[in-house]
């Protein structure tokens, strides 16, 4: 059984969706369509932006979600998943390719996510770090126990967690993880503080719009950041989509799921492969790839 999986915020690069603008007729309509939709034209800047310009939020999420989505459509004709995720906006970019929603309402959704995401960093200095070389529980009992609002973000692979809080506590949580035998603990260039209670007002903002967003029934299942779980059930898809702003990111158990559940492969559809690695990191000997257009 194939699995498909779709990048998060991240795998961003200068130039990116070109080729796919150049190689295919329904990418030039896709991306024409995407630069109405969003009132600026995200092409240019995807395209000749530099990685400073694709670091806006309101940029970075719907250009990586353009990027996995047209790509995917492209090789729709030639391959097709079994079952589907992504890593935190790759949930949606996941949502759109397994039939839940449109192209068009999964880019609006996108927008207003990252625009809600980007205000609700503007109300309290926070901010990330990423954790390597400790167990889940001792990150987790660090957290719990420093001074401050910090808590795990995103479960990567074993070893590898990103905290999440007030810059102040995230500080604090990484001298202490260094104390406690992490290799490495280090604050990321994020504007905030994503997948923690730090983001309830865009969780309030995302929850309008998805309620007025029409989600049909997927072609296969979607495994879920926030339950690591094979969902079909339209009403717990959405409830899941919500939910996901402020709670952990459960890439880990995802992968463990989508493996349990008859994952034979994983191809990575979108920029980068940072979700291949995190694979490998789970078992080496895991098949992965990257989806491909070829002439």
């Amino acid at each position: 059984m194939k699995a498909f999986v779709f990048p998060g915020q991240g795998a961003q690069f200068s130039g990116m969706g070109k080729d796919l603008y150049d190689f295919s007729t329904q990418a030039k309509e896709r991306f024409t369509q995407a630069d109405e939709i969003l009132g600026f034209r995200i092409s240019d800047t995807m395209f000749n932006g530099s990685i400073e310009d694709l670091k806006q939020t309101k940029v970075t999420q719907p250009a990586v979600f353009l990027h996995s989505v047209i790509l995917a459509e492209i090789l729709k004709n030639s391959i097709s998943p079994d079952m589907v995720s992504g890593h935190s906006l790759g949930e949606f970019s996941a949502l759109v390719v397994a039939g839940g929603i449109t192209f068009e309402d999964g880019l609006k959704l996108v927008s207003a996510r990252a625009n809600a995401m980007q205000s609700a960093c503007e109300i309290t200095p926070s901010t990330m770090a990423a954790v390597i070389g400790l167990e889940n529980h001792v990150v987790e009992e660090i957290c719990k126990n420093t001074d401050g609002n910090v808590v795990a973000a995103n479960y990567n692979c074993p070893g590898q967690i990103v905290i999440s809080g007030e810059v102040t506590a995230v500080e604090s949580a990484c001298e202490a993880l260094k104390e406690a035998g992490a290799r490495r603990a280090l604050l990321l260039p994020v504007g905030g503080a994503f997948h923690s209670t730090f983001m309830e007002p865009a969780r309030e903002k995302l929850a309008e719009a998805i309620k007025e967003t029409t989600i049909s029934e997927l072609r296969c299942p979607i495994f879920q950041n926030v339950s690591a779980s094979a969902e079909t059930d339209v009403s717990m898809i959405r409830k899941n989509l919500v939910a996901q702003l402020t709670a952990p990111v459960k890439w880990t158990q995802s992968m463990e799921a989508m493996i349990q559940y008859g994952a034979s492969s994983v191809t990575e559809v979108g920029p980068g492969n940072v979700l291949q690695g995190l694979f490998k990191k789970l078992d080496r000997s895991f098949p992965t790839s990257s989806a491909e257009i070829t002439s």
